[in-house]
């Protein structure tokens, strides 16, 4: 994604200096659908923020919609939507914090504890968030919905899309906005803003199996279990005799 440039000996650099939080010059975003606002699904706030920063930075109308009821535990989820939420009071955009909905969301990925990350388990989780995020959309004038999952480099942004898609047709004039979140520096901004801002660090993607498999994956490589609520992004991590 870099700039090419020479470096005075004939050899070429990528430079990615230019698409660092400071010195990005962003380009003026232009909504599709005659959307006059958007209505942004998030999942946490280290991947919200670069998507939140780039909609202020357009005066684009934003409503930040959390709803994520596959995250467990309880604690984890919350850590998560209060970061989420501090960073929406910083830039006074409206936040909804709809339904924890656990015990629905289990009964939906029931028979899918096993499948691997990415895979039929993830789309039914992004298809259960989405429909949810559209269902309100339509209930309170939106045109166009969105997810700020797609930026994460872990997620598989064609599945992310295609489950938005689906989810957007269920309500006639509704769409749901693939604009690519990581182009131009996005992943590199995220972790910039998420180091500035102190972000919670979270080291699974939220699900109990997802945190499973990630503990199963370091006991395999001799490497500690995740500790969760205890690592921020520009923070040392302190020993437990710490």
């Amino acid at each position: 994604m870099g700039r090419r440039s020479n470096n005075g000996d004939g050899k070429q650099d990528n430079d990615m200096s230019r698409f660092s939080a400071d010195n990005y010059e962003r380009p003026v975003l232009e909504m599709p659908n005659g959307a006059d606002k958007v209505l942004m699904h998030s999942c946490c706030a280290p991947c919200a923020a670069e998507v939140m920063d780039a909609l202020a930075a357009s005066d684009i109308e934003t409503t930040i919609f959390f709803y994520n009821p596959n995250i467990h535990p309880r604690d984890e989820y919350n850590i998560r939507k209060e970061e989420n939420i501090r960073y929406a009071e910083k830039l006074g955009m409206e936040f909804i914090d709809w339904d924890y909905n656990a015990r629905d969301w289990f009964d939906r990925t029931k028979g899918m504890e096993d499948e691997p990350e990415r895979g039929i388990r993830c789309t039914a989780c992004f298809d259960m968030r989405f429909e949810v995020t559209a269902d309100y959309a339509a209930e309170n004038g939106f045109s166009l919905i969105s997810s700020t999952l797609g930026i994460s480099r872990w997620k598989n942004m064609q599945q992310i899309n295609g489950c938005g898609e689906r989810a957007a047709a269920r309500h006639p004039g509704m769409e749901y906005w693939t604009f690519n979140w990581r182009k131009e520096g996005g992943s590199q901004r995220m972790i910039e803003i998420s180091k500035r801002e102190e972000f919670y660090q979270q080291e699974y993607c939220g699900c109990v199996y997802s945190l499973r498999d990630t503990n199963q994956w370091r006991e395999s490589k001799n490497r500690p279990k995740i500790k969760r609520l205890v690592k921020f992004y520009g923070r040392e991590v302190l020993d437990e005799e710490g």
